[in-house]
C-alpha cells in the first residue's frame, strides 16, 4: 500500500527533475567550460611560475568576460547563468560557514577580536565613504567597502546578492581587488623596515590588511613563522565579521525594499536571507564540534569551486566597455580604502599594545 501510494509520487519527481534542469543545461554547461578554463589556467601559472598570481575566482571572471565580448551567448544560455550567478553564488556563501570555528577565537582573547572588529567597522565606513565621495552608486561602494575591509572576493560574493548588486558592479568590484590583492603580496613584506614592525607585528599587519588567505600566506611566510600563525588567525577573525556584517547589510537593505512595512512586522524571510541562515547555523554547527575536519575537507573546495561557477557567469553577463568606464573611479576608490585600512590597522596594533 506504501508503494503505491509513493511510487507514482516519486515517478513524477523523476520525470520533472530533467524537465525543470532542461532549461538550465545550456548556460551551466558554458559556465562551467569557463570555470573548468579559468582553474586550468590557475594550476598551469603554479607549475610554471612556483605560485598563481591571479586565481581562479579571478580568472573565471577574465574568461568569461572575454568570451563574452567576443561572442554574446543566445536567450537559450540566460537561465542557466543567471542560475549560477545567483543561486550557485548564494550555496557558497551558505557553505563558508563550515568553515568558522569560534573555540579558535575564544583562545586568543577578547581585546584581539575587539580589535579587529573595530577595524572591520571602521574601514567600511571610511571605505564607503570614498567610494560615495569617487562617484560611486551606493551598490558598487558597498561592495568596495565589503571586500577591502573583510576578505577580498568572498565579502564581495556574499554582499552583492544582499544588495541585489548588478553583476557589472560585482565583477568590477572583485577584479579591482583582486589585481590590486597581488600587489599589496609583493610589496606589503617592505613595510616591516619602513615601520619598523616586530615579526608578530607584521603577522596581525598582513592579517587585517590582506584580502585573502593564501595572500596571507604569501605575504608572511618569507617573513616568520609567527608573522604565519598571527597573520593566519588575525585574517580568521576578519573572515567571522562576513556573518554580522551581511547580516546588518540585510536588515537595511529590507528598509530600503520596504520589506514588512505593510504589516507593521519586519519579514524574517526578506530581512535574512536564507544562505546567511545557513552560514550562521553552518558555523554554530561547526563551533559546536558537530562538523568534522573530514567534512569540511569537502565544503570548503565546494564552496570555492561553487563561487568560480558563479564568478564565470558574471563575467558572461558583463559589458566589457561599461567596465571599462567605471575603472578609474573603482581603482581610485580600492587603492585610497587600502591605504585607509592600512592606517587603520596600524592604529589598531598600537592601540591592541602588541609587541
Amino acid at each position: 500500500m506504501i508503494s503505491r501510494l509513493h511510487l507514482p509520487g516519486m515517478s513524477f519527481a523523476l520525470r520533472s527533475f530533467p524537465a525543470r534542469l532542461h532549461p538550465l543545461a545550456p548556460g551551466l554547461a558554458l559556465t562551467a567550460a569557463v570555470a573548468v578554463a579559468a582553474l586550468l589556467v590557475e594550476h598551469a601559472e603554479a607549475a610554471f611560475f612556483g605560485r598563481a598570481w591571479l586565481d581562479g575566482v579571478v580568472l573565471a571572471i577574465l574568461i568569461g568576460v572575454a568570451v563574452r565580448s567576443v561572442w554574446r551567448p543566445g536567450e537559450s544560455f540566460l537561465p542557466g547563468v543567471v542560475f549560477s550567478a545567483r543561486t550557485l553564488l548564494e550555496l557558497a556563501v551558505m557553505l563558508l560557514g563550515a568553515s568558522i570555528s569560534a573555540a579558535a577565537v575564544a583562545a586568543q582573547g577578547l581585546t584581539l577580536l575587539v580589535g579587529v572588529a573595530l577595524v572591520v567597522t571602521c574601514a567600511i565606513l571610511v571605505s564607503y565613504g570614498i567610494g560615495r565621495m569617487m562617484g560611486l552608486d551606493r551598490g558598487m561602494a558597498i561592495l568596495i567597502a565589503c571586500g577591502n575591509s573583510i576578505c577580498g572576493n568572498s565579502a564581495i560574493a556574499a554582499a552583492a546578492p544582499v544588495i541585489h548588486a548588478d553583476g557589472e558592479d560585482v565583477a568590477s568590484a572583485i577584479a579591482f581587488t583582486a589585481v590590486l590583492g597581488v600587489v599589496v603580496v609583493l610589496t606589503l613584506p617592505l613595510l616591516i623596515s619602513v615601520f619598523g614592525l616586530s615579526v608578530t607585528q607584521y603577522g596581525v599587519f598582513a592579517g587585517l590588511t590582506v584580502y585573502a588567505v593564501p595572500q596571507v600566506l604569501a605575504a608572511t611566510a618569507p617573513v616568520a613563522a609567527a608573522s604565519v600563525q598571527m597573520g593566519t588567525l588575525v585574517k580568521l577573525l576578519r573572515v567571522l565579521m562576513l556573518g554580522p556584517v551581511v547580516l546588518v547589510l540585510s536588515l537595511l537593505q529590507s528598509r530600503v525594499d520596504g520589506a514588512g512595512i505593510a504589516t507593521g512586522r519586519p519579514n524574517l524571510r526578506h530581512m535574512v536571507p536564507w544562505f546567511i541562515l545557513g552560514f550562521i547555523g553552518l558555523g554554530m554547527l561547526r563551533s559546536a564540534g558537530l562538523i568534522p575536519d573530514w567534512v569540511v575537507g569537502y565544503t570548503a573546495p565546494l564552496a570555492s569551486f561553487l563561487t568560480v561557477l558563479a564568478m564565470a557567469a558574471l563575467g558572461l553577463g558583463v559589458d566589457v566597455r561599461s567596465v571599462a568606464r567605471a575603472g578609474l573611479r573603482v581603482t581610485a576608490t580600492v587603492v585610497l580604502s587600502l591605504a585607509a585600512l592600512g592606517i587603520i590597522s596600524m592604529v589598531a596594533i598600537r592601540w591592541m599594545g602588541i609587541a
